[in-house]
């Protein structure tokens, strides 16, 4: 058994206990389907800060400042932090802009993702449309959430809570930043700022979780089986992949000799695109081969499908 089926399995068990029902997941059995794996590689798109966003080989002006952008999982929109500190969500082109979430003033928004599942009715749960994010004021960070089609929407805490039984337990409610979901699930994953560790966060059930290693900007695969992050590993960092159902680590950057940063999956989970100081890599998810320049273009990368 793997272990995310392990941490399935364990919190349904948790929930038939509770309202003393069997869970079962779309296909009858007791577990919900694995997320299927995207059938496309998807196009590589570079967010920087400024008004333009590099995508497939051209930038597009957004008429906006654009932080941080990342696309929903069909790639009809993109979600990204503008100018004025706002959430925002927009058309591919950068037309449609709505404020889904209004800065309120002294904090400081980063990194929204998409949450996106169905829902399941036999047992009350809901289908997410989601953007989760990190928020930070006072000296405090956390994740939030807000509905992804709000308008001048409220955010709220998200809820963190640890896995039962060996291994589990409190996981820490501040401090978190870079939150990154993918799959059918609403799984995401996230670092501690005051840990140095990688969290996940299990949705499907009871919004559980717990430590995956020591790391930082970790992004999860659309089938939610590996994690890719950010570690410093003799004087540079690293992009190092860990497979979550052996936990097995491997450094797709040995031979670093620049940082290499903010690894994002492509949508076929294939492919990892990071940041350089002078431009922006891809290296094959299955460490394959050394890291490639694509473009001289540097900023946060992201795949849209």
């Amino acid at each position: 058994m793997s272990e995310r089926d392990r941490r399935t399995a364990a919190a349904i068990a948790l929930a038939a206990a509770v309202t003393g029902t069997a869970l079962l997941g779309a296909t009858g059995s007791a577990t919900a389907a694995p997320a299927a794996k995207g059938s496309s590689h998807g196009t590589l798109t570079i967010s920087n800060g400024t008004k333009k966003v590099f995508i497939n080989g051209r930038w597009v002006d957004f008429g906006v400042k654009v932080t941080d952008l990342a696309w929903s999982p069909n790639g009809a929109k993109a979600a990204f932090i503008d100018g004025s500190g706002n959430l925002d969500v927009a058309n591919p082109d950068g037309s449609g802009r709505v404020v889904v979430a209004k800065n309120p003033g002294g904090w400081t928004w980063s990194h929204p993702t998409w949450q996106v599942s169905p829902g399941d009715r036999r047992v009350g749960i809901p289908a997410k449309d989601n953007l989760i994010f990190a928020s930070y004021a006072k000296g405090t960070a956390r994740l939030e959430y807000v509905s992804a089609t709000a308008v001048h929407g409220t955010p709220k805490a998200l809820s963190l809570f640890g896995y039962p039984g060996p291994g589990g337990g409190s996981v820490p409610q501040t401090g978190n930043v870079w939150p990154n979901a993918a799959g059918s699930h609403g799984t995401s994953v996230y670092a501690n700022v005051n840990t140095g560790d990688v969290y996940i966060r299990d949705d499907y059930l009871r919004q559980m979780g717990g430590v995956v290693t020591k790391g930082r900007e970790p992004a999860l695969s659309p089938n939610e089986e590996e994690i890719v992050f950010v570690r410093s590993v003799a004087g540079h960092d690293h992009i190092l992949e860990e497979d979550l159902n052996n936990h097995s680590v491997r450094d797709l950057t040995p031979h670093a000799t620049t940082d290499y940063t903010t690894p994002a999956w492509s949508s076929d989970g294939t492919t990892i695109a990071a940041r350089t100081h002078n431009g922006t890599v891809t290296v094959p998810a299955n460490g394959s081969a050394d890291p490639t320049k694509v473009t001289s273009a540097v900023g946060m990368p992201a795949y849209r499908r």
